[in-house]
């Protein structure tokens, strides 16, 4: 290693892998946080090492310490000795299906900690970063004396996840409440690690990136359902927690306007937000951030507000306006500190759009359900979102030929973990600083019963919206309501909200069929209706199942909206598969119907097709992948469906419109 080691606390641990299924839950959520125990094992050892700063660490000799003070010091040459805990078990709550959220097996609420013994030493910190890096590989060495499969480590931040951090700790007078009341940000079993069954030790790799506050590592015995955190880390922090990360291009509300949102932890009265930016050649202008956030008292259920908590710290948004079309544009985010300092994250750049009309080649990729994967391989019990990877890397090898992207909902699957959003705009950050990148709202981020969304599920996990609408800008005219038009060029996509009533008579209803109406077919050939759910066509078993090939109502209200205004394409995620319609209208195929696209699966585990394919099923994929529209000109339209894997081609079609039609 090079720079300065850390080594870490000498931790028991040991997870258990539970047979909980069910749709779409967080991973985390399968520790039974709530009743954890805490039983130290003095015997025990674990370090940790960052893969980029530190030289090769040894352990030291141990000394007692209070618990919570946990306090850590630094040895000489960059050695660190690592504090070791007691910890508590936990019950798992049971759910029923596949692709689990694996933070949700945690039960955290019900933990209780007693400490044991703790490492001590000298020495001064190397942080993580040092150079400016967003995201850090750490090298984790651990060994105990009665190794078990179910052995796992967690990684916690904020480090300090003892009862003092609990909500209302400091009452005086109440019932003794948990002793741990936030789920690991991620976790990894210690199996992974070759011979770690027979040895009793292992090494494991761990990526952190920046979210504001500082890592430790648990170490735990007894599984999901009975685990025991027998010992915790010393913490480490990147240099600047604060520093602006991961913007993300939006389209702004006029064509000539393009957004700039990112994370810090300035807040507005500490520092300034700002982009710098320009043309290539032009002298730099710099344009002022809003600044948002938001507190528990916003979400609306459990885990989001509960143990699946964590501060989002600030989203900042600039409006960089009176773009010139298809020029190419730099930029670089930051805040100006108080003594004038500017805190600058990485220089990056974008195209801007073409006017409405402009005859030239525009390239949407769009998919759904996409959620996020763990490059350390850390949360992946069941296989959560085993594409996830796939796809992002797909797009990004493929970025030179992108213009814009559609995410068209289910956006990261944190399902109430909020620290999954940072880990998601971490992930898609190398597509989404340089393309607009454009969301729609799914069930996984806004349905949570009586909190107003149409449907009444539990899939948001108690977010109800909130942190989708905050941590990524659309050009809605309400942020609560996740509708809305973007004109790119030749396309115009309406995008709805499945999650709110679409139905006649309703606001978004009357949105849609503005949208659809108010379009110059002469300028915009092209109109797209995008929404989350299968508002169209799909012969997915669920949706045949219930005897509708869609969701119910949908097409009944829609369906002469989109032969009315002729919208030549419509797509959807939801159902976690490709599939293609012919140009249908009323369950037939008709020369001016609207081709109807499925293309779910970016990431989420697959669903199922009926056995026998419809007459208006053309083309039918149960894997990963995305799709890809490519005009060039009002004639022609071509779109391509690429599977994850490999980048290629497996389905193609191409729209050809008179030049009268148009």
């Amino acid at each position: 290693m090079r720079g300065g080691g850390l080594l870490f606390l000498a931790l028991a641990l040991a997870l258990a892998a539970c047979g909980v299924a069910g749709h779409g839950v967080h991973p985390l959520s399968r520790i039974a946080v709530h009743r954890a125990r805490v039983a130290l094992d003095a015997s025990a050892a674990v370090r940790a090492s960052p893969k980029l700063l530190g030289s090769r660490v040894r352990i030291l000799s141990f000394a007692s310490v209070p618990h919570p003070a946990l306090n850590v010091t630094w040895m000489p040459m960059g050695e660190v000795l690592l504090v070791l805990l007691a910890a508590a078990s936990a019950r798992v709550h049971t759910a029923a299906g596949v692709g689990l959220q694996p933070l949700s097996l945690i039960a955290v609420k019900q933990a209780m900690i007693g400490i044991d013994g703790a490492s001590l030493g000298q020495g001064i910190p190397c942080p993580l970063g040092a150079k400016g890096e967003d995201t850090h590989w750490v090298t984790v060495d651990f060994a105990v004396p009665h190794a078990s499969d179910d052995d796992w480590i967690g990684v916690f931040s904020p480090s300090e996840f003892n009862a003092s951090t609990c909500p209302d700790s400091k009452r005086s007078g109440q019932i003794p409440g948990p002793e741990i009341c936030s789920a690991p940000i991620k976790y990894q079993l210690a199996n992974y690690s070759s011979g770690y069954a027979q040895s009793g030790k292992g090494t494991l790799k761990f990526q952190l990136i920046n979210q504001r506050q500082d890592f430790s590592f648990g170490l735990f015995s007894g599984g999901f359902s009975n685990p025991t955190l027998v010992a915790v880390s010393n913490k480490i922090a990147f240099a600047n927690p604060k520093a602006p990360v991961y913007p993300r291009l939006a389209l702004g509300k006029t064509w000539n306007e393009m957004t700039v949102t990112w994370t810090s932890g300035y807040d507005s009265s500490e520092a300034s937000p700002i982009v710098e930016w320009g043309m290539e050649g032009s002298p730099p202008a710099r344009t002022t951030a809003d600044t948002a956030t938001f507190g528990r008292e916003r979400l609306c259920g459990e885990p989001a507000n509960t143990v699946g908590w964590r501060d989002p710290g600030f989203i900042h948004t600039a409006f960089l306006k009176n773009l010139r079309p298809d020029k190419a544009y730099h930029y670089k985010i930051g805040h100006t500190l108080h003594n004038g300092k500017v805190t600058w994250g990485k220089p990056k750049s974008f195209k801007a759009a073409p006017y409405p009309g402009q005859r030239s080649l525009q390239r949407v990729v769009i998919f759904g359900d996409l959620g996020k994967a763990e490059r350390d391989g850390s949360n992946e019990y069941q296989n959560f979102q085993p594409a996830s990877r796939n796809t992002t890397d797909a797009v990004i090898r493929d970025l030179d030929n992108t213009d814009v992207v559609f995410h068209i909902g289910d956006i990261s699957y944190a399902n109430g973990y909020l620290s999954q959003w940072d880990q998601f705009t971490q992930q898609v950050e190398p597509i989404t600083s340089r393309v607009p990148y454009m969301l729609a709202s799914g069930n996984h981020e806004r349905d949570f019963p009586n909190s107003g969304s149409f449907y009444n599920g539990t899939d948001s996990g108690g977010e109800c919206g909130v942190p989708a609408a905050t941590m990524y800008y659309v050009p809605t005219e309400n942020r609560a309501n996740y509708w809305y038009v973007a004109d790119y060029g030749m396309f115009r996509f309406c995008v709805a909200d499945s999650e709110h009533d679409w139905r006649e008579g309703t606001e978004q209803y009357s949105f849609i069929e503005h949208c659809l109406a108010t379009v110059d077919r002469a300028k915009q050939p092209w109109l797209i209706f995008t929404a989350h759910r299968v508002l169209g066509y799909s012969s997915g078993f669920y949706y045949s199942f219930n005897g509708a090939f869609g969701e119910p109502m949908g097409r009944q209200s829609l369906e002469p909206l989109w032969q009315r205004y002729q919208v030549d394409m419509a797509f959807y995620g939801h159902y976690h598969q490709y599939e293609r319609t012919c140009p249908v209208h009323q369950e037939k195929c008709v020369q001016e119907g609207t081709v109807h696209v499925v293309v779910g699966g970016a990431g989420a585990y697959m669903s199922n097709f009926t056995t026998v394919a419809p007459p208006w099923s053309m083309y039918r994929d149960m894997d990963y992948g995305f799709g890809k529209l490519t005009a060039s000109n009002e004639t022609t339209l071509q779109f391509e469906y690429r599977r994850s894997r490999d980048g290629q081609v497996y389905d193609s079609f191409t729209v050809h419109k008179d030049n009268q039609n148009v």
